[in-house]
């Protein structure tokens, strides 16, 4: 392992729980003035200034880093864990981690083994800040996941999975933004994530856009606006940091950050219009961190950099415009966008002096870290800008009560995640999000008497959170229980002409066939799997488990809904609406274009029909 420069390693053990209460009471006494509000509603940073001002520059550099780590456990990893640990980061965990680096926070992810089940994530957010808390002038951790619903999801079953962004723009009600935002926030928080990566600000008027899409509200700046802020108000409502992202807006592109080096070519008047509104009723609702986009807007900043690492629209136009002063985190500093023109070395350096706070994910750590404190020694950051950014950090975490009460428990799994009124919820939001686009003949609802065998074909895209699905055995499931004879037959994103023969024939033998499409583009299997499944005289229903573009590609199917995610909830939504057990509610949040003429509109914002 690489010698930091901070305190070593060590043991790893379990600290006992007189050092932690100790830990917790100095903590606690350090921080007395900071607890009570001001009349403004801020917290009185006195205390915070003053630990700040105690703390080494080894201590503040690695309060800025957001880090992943392998493994169910912060101390007792599987193998395999450990060894992914050990080849990215140099440690064999996430105690060894954070006493290594002294990070400020630890990002879960799913494909890391940080999300289980309920009760292994709340233990091992509990094993991180024990790790934390333990160390001399131990600081809790801030825990962060993306959490959006929807396609979106880090944490699965048991927990409750909402409706995603364009779902919830489809049903357009603020009170069940803020419902989710609200119950959804619980769940977080009792399993010990205190940060969700979650609203997505961005309005999506791209409908190539291959990273956003129906991670976004819609397109309309103001409804966008609305349901953001409703859903800040939910989650901070229940102890968890909302983000608003991608700033300065990522909705109309038609590269993925991911992999490369995106453009947005919005004059600066039309990003006033479209992009800013959500951004700024995101702050108007005291949103707590603000994530930034590895874009670039020429009409921001024409010097070719990716927003992340603009000081003019970071610290010129957030801060200092729209008066933003909390926290900034960085999307993934593993993206392609953001690693394109710079090095790994220099990008954290580059996005603090922008105006960053949190440094999310760098794909070097050591790299990273070390980066950063030679910037400081050296003069280029200067210590005072190092501790703007602490102490923001350090305030969020103040005001999420985490010098208080870092750890969680079991009681707060068992009394919150995943249960019976909160699962009731999630269903009643659903089925008014669910859109109905074409019924010809009103062949919806399906008949149980005329329509009894039903078949099931289409995508079978990988779950959001590894727990539901897949699409077509969910919603042949859901259809069975209605009171239908429905079977599934999987036949991908791409089908070949043998699978979509073998479909063809399955369906002479059912009285109405269900096809579950995925991101249909011209001349793709997919939509030739339509085409000839309508061509049998056989009544068919087209369900868009993604984008609601599909439906322009589609034009011979007698009925089509959205349903704008492929997780259950959503699916099952979709099975009542097409047995008739709920009525479709949903509005287009977004325009869907003429698929030969895209200057033409097809079905506009608000279309939607219903029986």
């Amino acid at each position: 392992m690489h010698d930091t420069g901070t305190a070593s390693t060590g043991s790893t053990a379990q600290p006992s729980r007189r050092t932690l209460l100790a830990a917790g009471a100095g903590l606690t006494a350090a921080l007395a003035a900071a607890a009570p509000a001001t009349a403004a509603g801020a917290p009185d940073d006195s205390a915070l200034r003053a630990l700040v001002s105690r703390m080494t520059p080894e201590e503040k550099v690695g309060q800025l880093f957001v880090m992943r780590v392998y493994g169910h456990s912060a101390t007792a990893p599987d193998q395999a864990d450990i060894d992914a640990n050990l080849k990215e980061i140099g440690v064999r965990t996430a105690a060894e981690l954070v006493e290594r680096y002294r990070v400020g926070g630890i990002i879960y992810f799913a494909w890391a083994h940080n999300t289980r089940d309920p009760h292994q994530i709340a233990d091992l957010s509990d094993g991180i800040q024990r790790a934390s808390l333990a160390l001399p002038r131990g600081l809790p951790v801030l825990i962060s996941t993306d959490q959006e619903h929807g396609i979106v999801a880090r944490v699965g079953k048991p927990a409750t999975l909402f409706p995603g962004a364009m779902a919830l723009g489809a049903g357009g009600s603020r009170p069940d933004a803020r419902t989710v935002g609200r119950l959804a926030g619980a769940e977080l928080r009792a399993m010990g994530i205190r940060q969700n990566y979650s609203p997505v600000a961005d309005v999506n008027v791209n409908p190539a856009n291959p990273v956003i899409g129906v991670r976004s509200f819609g397109a309309d700046p103001r409804a966008v606006s609305a349901l953001v802020a409703a859903e800040v108000a939910g989650y901070q409502g229940s102890g968890v940091a909302a983000t608003a992202k991608h700033f300065p807006g990522h909705g109309d592109t038609n590269v993925d950050s991911h992999t490369g080096f995106p453009t947005i070519t919005h004059s600066r008047e039309l990003w006033e219009e479209l992009d800013a509104p959500p951004f700024r009723a995101a702050i108007a609702a005291g949103i707590h961190s603000i994530m930034t986009a590895h874009l670039m807007v020429p009409a921001l900043d024409d010097s070719g950099d990716p927003a992340t690492l603009s000081h003019p629209i970071l610290t010129g136009i957030l801060r200092e415009r729209l008066g933003y002063d909390g926290v900034v985190v960085t999307d993934s500093l593993g993206m392609e966008g953001v690693r394109s023109k710079y090095g790994d070395d220099r990008v954290p350096v580059l996005a603090l002096r922008a105006g960053v706070d949190q440094l999310l994910n760098p794909p070097d750590l050591d790299l990273a870290w070390n980066a950063v404190l030679t910037a400081v020694r050296e003069g280029e950051l200067t210590e005072a800008r190092l501790d703007e950014s602490v102490l923001r950090i350090l305030r969020l975490k103040a005001k999420l009560g985490l010098f208080r009460a870092p750890c969680v428990g079991h009681a707060g799994v068992e009394r919150t995640v995943g249960t019976r009124g909160h699962l009731a919820a999630a269903d009643r939001i659903a089925e008014r999000t669910t859109t109905l686009l074409v019924n010809e003949g009103r062949l919806l609802p399906l008949s149980r008497r005329r329509h009894p065998r039903v078949l099931v074909v289409g995508a079978d895209p990988a779950s959001p959170s590894g727990t539901t699905g897949p699409p077509t055995g969910a919603l042949a499931g859901a259809l069975t229980e209605l009171g239908f004879s429905a079977t599934a037959l999987p036949t991908g994103t791409a089908p070949s002409a043998a699978t979509i023969a073998k479909a063809v024939a399955a369906a002479r033998d059912v009285d109405a066939v269900v096809a579950a499409t995925y991101n249909v583009t011209s001349g793709s299997g997919q939509q030739a799997l339509v085409e000839q499944l309508v061509a049998t005289g056989r009544p068919v229903v087209a369900v868009a488990i993604r984008n609601p573009y599909d439906v322009a590609r589609l034009p011979s199917v007698p009925a089509f809904l959205a349903a704008y995610s492929w997780t259950d909830v959503e699916l099952r939504a979709a099975a009542r609406v097409i047995a008739g057990r709920a009525r479709p509610r949903g509005r287009l949040p977004v325009p869907v274009q003429r698929a030969d003429d895209p200057e033409q509109v097809l079905y506009p914002i608000g279309y939607g029909l219903t029986y």
